[in-house]
């Protein structure tokens, strides 16, 4: 017998995915906000908060927004730095899409009287 909730396996088979760009011709941004992003201090293993913003502008490909939300809760459990995360969610969506612009800033939530925002551009 499995118990496992559908929305678990639903993040455990995530996987990006990208939808043709309808405008290809036209620069124009796309703005995402992903205010429930968790991951896990690799050092203390305490859980980590943060809005990750994603901003775009797409070439041929743009973001599916389920599978983004999927692809971003895989990281809930998972213990990884603030600078790892970030660079990493940009590599992904960087190889995915091909944007002509990219911007992905994670804001983390204060921590031990500290702040942290991490940006990571093309």
């Amino acid at each position: 017998m499995n118990d496992k909730k559908y929305g678990t396996k639903a993040i455990e088979e995530a996987k990006l995915e990208a939808w043709d760009n309808a405008s290809p011709d036209r620069d124009y941004t796309i703005e995402i906000s992903y205010p429930e992003f968790t991951c896990v201090c690799p050092r203390s293993g305490y859980p980590d908060f943060a809005t990750i913003n994603i901003t775009y502008v797409p070439d041929k490909k743009v973001v599916e927004l389920k599978s983004l939300k999927l692809y971003l809760n895989t990281f809930r459990e998972r213990a990884i730095s603030h600078e790892a995360v970030t660079n990493l969610i940009f590599d992904d969506l960087k190889s995915l899409l091909s944007p002509r612009r990219l911007d992905v800033v994670a804001d983390f939530n204060v921590r031990g009287n500290v702040k942290t925002v991490v940006k990571v551009s093309l």
